[in-house]
């Protein structure tokens, strides 16, 4: 199986970005870049739960829903969601109306407030998790490392963080550069790797 397709301007792009026309510009302009922002971070490990048993067209799609509904997921403001709000949430159109995913990300909201007061920021964490030798690109759905995650997130009370749902975070937040060999975007995103300031 070829790694790279042509992407709308004929430069090689990772295989996975013919499964939807919109997956270009996700690719292009954020996938696998790193990223220290606390509130960006929890966004995107709630989605990454949301996408579970479910494609990342549909999630990223809905994205901008998903936003509105959960405060752009400023977790401390979803931390205050109660059950009158999960009631709301199953109502509304545009989003995984799953209970189990939603109260998932209200009890991860929680979490992370526990977290951040733990360890400083969501962002020192995860990136104490960045693999010293990462996989091969595109040959991995979990790491040793994801695993780790998982299982500490676990035992912080964490629902939904299992190691391929972590893996996935890793690689769209830049912890690992799995853009394919040959994709335009690999060495752009090992640069901005290169220039990033690792939080303490």
């Amino acid at each position: 199986m070829r790694n790279t397709i042509p992407g709308p301007d004929g430069q090689p792009r990772c295989a996975w970005c013919s499964s939807a026309p919109e997956f270009f510009d996700y690719h292009d302009q954020e996938w696998g870049y790193p990223v220290a922002d606390d509130q960006r971070l929890f966004e995107k490990l709630c989605l990454e739960s949301f996408q579970s048993g479910l494609s990342w067209r549909t999630i990223l799609a809905k994205r901008g829903n998903f936003r509105k509904t959960f405060n752009r997921f400023d977790y401390n403001a979803v931390a205050e969601f109660d059950e009158a709000d999960i009631e709301r949430l199953l109502t509304v159109k545009g989003i995984v109306r799953h209970r189990g995913k939603i109260e998932a990300v209200i009890n991860n909201a929680r979490r992370a407030q526990e977290l951040v007061a733990a360890e400083g920021s969501l962002a020192a964490y995860v990136w104490r998790y960045e693999a010293e030798t990462p996989p091969e690109p595109q040959t991995a759905s979990t790491s040793p490392e994801s695993v780790d995650m998982s299982k500490d997130l676990k035992k912080r009370g964490w629902k939904f963080v299992g190691p391929t749902t972590v893996f996935a975070f890793m690689q769209a937040m830049g912890l690992v550069n799995d853009h394919a060999i040959g994709c335009v975007m690999r060495e752009k995103a090992a640069q901005l790797r290169r220039d990033f300031i690792r939080p303490e």
